[in-house]
């Protein structure tokens, strides 16, 4: 008899586990492909590493001559050996979370998970053999979520792809039309565009990263362009199709109705993700589901169904892998009866890392203006800062969205070098409620790139310096 058992072991699930296990929790997590997740595996680690080698291959591309680089026409880019790096990486962190498992006494049950009834896993193991039985006093579901691909397109891995196939596949196309202007979709634009190919990158909405302030979503499209990537905001994917060469896209555009096709070697559809919640047994044992089909929770992500929780992307709540280890160090401490605070979803952080990079938290100026309140809007351009020239890296800005009446930061919207990197700065800002004029008054190290900072609370005060 297990305390709890957790089905799911990415970075909700195995986080939760360890924190239960540290508590004196009996703990076992079950999953049917790997530790880590999606994150670890094909997801967030992988991704990165690519873009490390494409951030190196643009530089010596399109900035060499700026850094006084000869030959680099003679330089040949091997993407498959990008690839291989990537999946080192991602080795290497997940033989960690194997590790973590035994360190902290955890069983693994490598196995696909149902439940039979509240109180009890039935666990089909995936090398095959008899169904176990697994009793516990507590069910976390952490099966996180999957890619959604609207009925009619053909996904077949090869000509149109989502994300997996995408990260896997040991060559880059020579030209993609990429659907969806979200963090997948612009993440995966830069890294493919960085090694040559012709990226064409469409969205439905005005902007791209249409969840995140307009402003950003308007001065990454603009910095694209300048890249040489193709962007059709605004436009809606009216068919896909395989064709002899590759795919064919037609799509409207939603202002003019004007109809274009579109053709290239792969599609990648990234137009969001659909909660992992069937074959679960959830229907059976009365676990409610939302309109969205995510598992309903709340604030302590308990289900309606004493002793089942749910934790992650399958809550649909906010399908990011740091809000999913948050919830599993809360949903391991209510069950093990632990005081919790709820998380305040506003105050996540966001980070998106093509280039450049994007991060954000809190509200927009327009979702602020819409609650009711009163603000001051701050920016300061990284064009100001000698940190960012000194990498040539000049472009992009943070903007800071205050409430004018009590100095609240509502919310941070940033784009340029490093920015998910500064992002920490002012989410602790914000949790322990301090204002620009305290940050504007902290002392911040000369030539760095967290001085705009500095300099965007002094913008908020009034009282600008350097512009």
């Amino acid at each position: 008899m297990y305390d709890v058992i957790f089905i799911g072991a990415g970075p909700a699930g195995y986080v939760g586990a360890i924190r239960a296990a540290q508590l004196g929790l009996k703990t076992a997590i079950v999953d049917k492909e790997w530790l880590g997740g999606v994150c670890l595996n094909v997801g967030c680690i992988p991704s990165k590493a690519l873009l490390k080698n494409a951030e190196l291959v643009r530089t010596l591309r399109t900035e060499a001559k700026t850094f006084g680089i000869q030959g680099v026409e003679h330089l040949a880019f091997d993407y498959a050996v990008a690839v291989k790096r990537s999946r080192r990486v991602s080795q290497r962190l997940t033989k960690g979370v194997g590790f973590l498992m035994r360190k902290n006494g955890i069983e693994v049950h490598m196995g696909t998970a149902r439940l039979t009834r509240p109180g009890e896993v039935l666990v089909t193991p995936t090398e095959g053999g008899e169904p176990v039985r697994l009793e516990t006093r507590h069910i976390v579901v952490a099966t996180g979520a999957q890619p959604f691909v609207p009925p009619g397109w053909e996904v077949d891995g090869q000509r149109v792809l989502t994300y997996r196939p995408a990260i896997l596949q040991t060559h880059h196309p020579a030209s993609a039309i990429i659907i969806g202007g979200g963090a997948i979709g612009v993440e995966f634009a830069t890294i493919w565009h960085s090694y040559g190919a012709q990226v064409t990158l469409v969205e439905m909405l005005p902007t791209l990263l249409p969840l995140e302030d307009e402003e950003v979503g308007q001065e990454l499209g603009k910095q694209y362009k300048r890249q040489g990537i193709q962007v059709l905001t605004g436009h809606k994917v009216e068919a896909i199709e395989t064709t002899d060469a590759g795919v064919r896209v037609t799509v409207t555009d939603t202002k003019k109705g004007e109809t274009t096709t579109l053709e290239a070697e792969q599609a990648l559809v990234a137009i969001g993700f659909r909660p992992n919640t069937a074959g679960l047994g959830l229907e059976e044992v009365g676990v409610r589901l939302t309109e969205r089909g995510a598992i309903a929770v709340d604030e302590r992500m308990a289900t309606n169904v004493d002793g089942i929780w749910a934790i992650g992307d399958v809550t649909a709540k906010m399908m990011l892998a740091h809000v999913g280890s948050a919830q599993g160090i809360l949903v391991a401490e209510a069950i093990a009866g632990r005081e919790t605070q709820p998380l305040d979803y506003d105050a996540m952080p966001r980070a998106v890392y093509g280039h450049p990079q994007v991060a954000a938290f809190g509200l927009s100026e327009a979702q602020a203006r819409e609650r009711g309140y009163e603000v001051t809007v701050a920016k300061f351009p990284f064009q100001a800062n000698g940190k960012a020239l000194a990498l040539n890296e000049g472009k992009g800005f943070i903007k800071l969205v205050v409430d004018k009446t009590y100095g609240e930061i509502l919310g941070a919207h940033m784009i340029g070098p490093e920015v998910t990197e500064l992002l920490p700065e002012l989410t602790l800002a914000r949790m322990l409620e301090i204002t620009p004029a305290e940050i504007a008054r902290n002392v911040h190290a000369h030539p760095t790139l967290s001085e705009v900072l500095m300099e965007v609370a002094h913008v908020a005060l009034g009282e600008a310096i350097h512009i």
